[in-house]
């Protein structure tokens, strides 16, 4: 039996919602361990489709339990949306098959506007945040002054912990001329969630050490991609957690000892959504008929995705950071009408060749893609389930790819469809 991390290897929207649909029907336990309702994984199950925000991707399934972990922030009203929306299509939601860590930063209305009113005010230079206040309740949970689940329990102690939390808010509000928040009006909308969420809540670190002792398969699902990661990500053009597989320890209290292999979810191209240095971006023909083909809009946002080949030194550092066993391959039929295509393997920056994406943003966004250049296949590779049937072209460029990064390729995704999956290890069974 292994417990399996799923992170991704890009800047996101690699089509981990795939990856993690049919790894989820392998498992028992399917966990979140980071990032708010921005995650965007696109499920079609029975030929429904799901499109998730929060709700880890077992949800969908029956006799799954789902578990948002303790690194997770959660918007009470998104959860309480999302779970209603997925109960009107038929999916049972209960304490049964859903746990929220008791120990989970909530995400208040003030998070929402904060975050709206810094992009506003940085104009051009604003980050690209999805304004769902994320970012600022990660910043008060570091800060020690964010509301989480368990308070909602814990009335009597509630006002308090709001009178801290608006003291701080309230304070950058009236510098920006904005409407205070008033404790008992901001509590009343708490309490009002509280009867939709508190018989979810659990710690989550206890029923996770049950399930290891029980045999149960852990699939650990992440949320964005390492390159957003606020340590080793594009800073500051990064999210405001943790996207590294060593983050499922940290978000869910399980230790690391539980991991037991690392997927990194990689695009067979790169995209990217937002502000930020992107070396191999494309802004040609080339880069519009990828993002055409591939249908690059986000699922959350719907903002058009930037385009670009794919960046062999990112993934190559990537999966050294954040320990990746294998690599799951995907949207390699968007690449079957180009005439050649290319793959960058190292970088140059002020005259000198680099071998990994440098720390500051400066030299992020000027360092110049060495390319390696390979013949298109020219041939559709779509609903292809057999490696040996792939095109030549496809299967020495995959090969070369996996040389590159230097990890092996596990499985090979030839269309959105689930079934439509080259799989040449499972990590369940390794």
């Amino acid at each position: 039996m292994k417990n399996v991390v799923v992170v991704g290897s890009q800047w996101g929207d690699e089509g981990k919602g795939k990856i993690v649909d049919w790894l989820s029907s392998e498992a028992d336990i399917i966990v979140r361990f980071q990032g708010g309702h921005n995650a965007g994984h696109t499920l079609v199950v029975d030929g429904k489709t799901y499109k998730l925000r929060l709700l880890p991707s077992g949800i969908v399934r029956k006799n799954k339990i789902s578990i948002i972990g303790n690194g997770v922030v959660v918007d009470p009203w998104a959860l309480i949306e999302e779970i209603k929306e997925l109960k009107s299509k038929g999916i049972e939601i209960n304490e049964n098959n859903l746990i929220i860590s008791d120990a989970v930063s909530l995400i208040l209305p003030f998070h929402r506007e904060l975050d709206e009113f810094r992009e506003d005010e940085a104009g051009k230079e604003n980050i690209g945040t999805t304004r769902r206040g994320i970012g600022p309740a990660y910043e008060d949970k570091v800060g020690r002054r964010s509301i989480r689940l368990i308070d909602l329990l814990n009335i009597n102690d509630l006002d308090k912990k709001l009178e801290k939390t608006l003291l701080h808010h309230n304070s950058i509000r009236k510098g920006l001329g904005k409407k205070i928040f008033k404790t008992n009006e901001l509590k009343e909308q708490l309490l009002k969630t509280a009867p939709y969420l508190i018989t979810y809540a659990q710690p989550v670190w206890k029923k996770i050490e049950e399930y290891k002792k029980q045999g149960k398969k852990i699939l650990f699902e992440g949320a964005q991609g390492i390159l957003l990661d606020v340590d080793h990500g594009t800073y500051p053009f990064v999210t405001s957690s943790n996207t590294v597989a060593s983050a499922a320890a940290t978000g869910t209290g399980c230790g690391p000892n539980t991991i037991n292999y690392v997927l990194g979810i990689t695009k067979a191209y790169t995209t990217r959504v937002g502000k930020g240095p992107f070396p191999t971006e494309l802004t040609n023909e080339i880069g519009e008929h990828l993002g055409t083909k591939g249908k690059e809009f986000g699922t959350v946002t719907s903002r058009k995705r930037r385009c670009g080949w794919f960046d062999g030194v990112l993934v190559r550092q990537t999966i050294k950071i954040s320990g990746i066993n294998g690599i799951a391959l995907t949207k390699l039929d968007v690449l079957d009408e180009l005439d050649e295509i290319k793959m960058c393997i190292a970088y140059k920056i002020n005259g000198k060749q680099i071998d990994y994406l440098p720390t500051t943003i400066e030299d992020q966004k000027i360092v110049e893609p060495i390319y390696k250049t390979f013949k298109g296949w020219k041939s559709s590779t779509s609903g292809i389930k057999d490696f040996e049937k792939l095109p030549r072209e496809a299967k020495i460029y995959i090969s070369e790819v996996e040389n590159f990064i230097e990890s092996k390729i596990s499985c090979i995704s030839t269309s959105p469809d689930r079934k439509d999956t080259i799989l040449i290890e499972n990590p369940f069974s390794i």
